[in-house]
């Protein structure tokens, strides 16, 4: 009997900001090329790969698209390709309809890339009907296909990497930080709670932290000390 093969395969990327408070997921309204409406229902940013082009090609151009950021590192983290992704029409219609396909799509595999970024960039503005926005982590709807489990294992991936290697947290800290701004940032991203007592005492060892001289300045409480940290070659998500 011959076998059925099949040619889809996309990117799927998990975008995760830190807006100086809280974890977002960059999501999409899913529409048309023509800007009609599905259902309402978000998305993350994704696309089927070009023949010319290989998997992290395609994960930049999507970010690139959806954000206007290039030449940002991004983590290939898991491949989703269980037989039901598709398991509800409306996104098997939507396929169909965004890509101008004359045939059904009976099944994709996808490939998750997340990254993490400091939501104080202006974005450029997208185009083509595309309806982009930053959500809470914790306040994220349903999410189209299997696009909501695939946001949990790219929290499970991050976690696990920057739990061995906090230096990948550097970029989404101003310049210069208080030891509470650092502090803050590892608890919302590993998702965890740290005793203050004994962060600072881990701070004091950190080699890549450096104290500086610089204080804060017009608070209404203690002025706390600025740190930066010194940066590290090849540490990268």
């Amino acid at each position: 009997m011959e076998s059925l093969v099949n040619p889809y395969v996309s990117v799927d990327c998990v975008l995760l900001g830190f807006d100086g408070e809280q974890l977002n997921a960059l999501v999409v309204r899913q529409s048309g090329n023509n800007g009609e409406d599905v259902a309402g229902i978000y998305k993350l940013p994704g696309s089927l790969i070009n023949l010319d082009e290989n998997l992290d090609e395609a994960a930049q151009r999507v970010l690139k698209q959806f954000t206007g950021l290039s030449q940002v590192n991004m983590l290939q983290f898991k491949a989703f390709g269980g037989p039901d992704r598709l398991k509800n029409p409306e996104d098997s219609v939507w396929l169909v309809r965004f890509y101008n396909l004359n045939h059904h799509i009976d099944r994709i595999v996808t490939i998750g890339y997340t990254t993490l970024l400091r939501i104080d960039r202006k974005m450029r503005k997208l185009e083509g009907g595309y309806e982009a926005q930053w959500m809470p982590i914790s306040e994220l709807p349903r999410l189209a296909f299997d696009h909501s489990a695939i946001v949990d294992e790219a929290l499970k991936a991050v976690r696990a990497k920057a739990t061995l290697d906090v230096t990948l947290l550097f970029d989404l800290l101003p310049n210069k930080f208080t030891a509470a701004q650092l502090r803050n940032v590892m608890e919302v991203v590993l998702g965890i709670t740290l005793d203050v007592k004994n962060f600072h005492k881990k701070l004091a060892q950190m080699p890549y932290v450096v104290p500086l001289e610089e204080k804060e300045d017009g608070v209404n409480h203690r002025a706390a000390r600025y740190y930066k940290f010194k940066k590290l070659k090849n540490k990268h998500i």
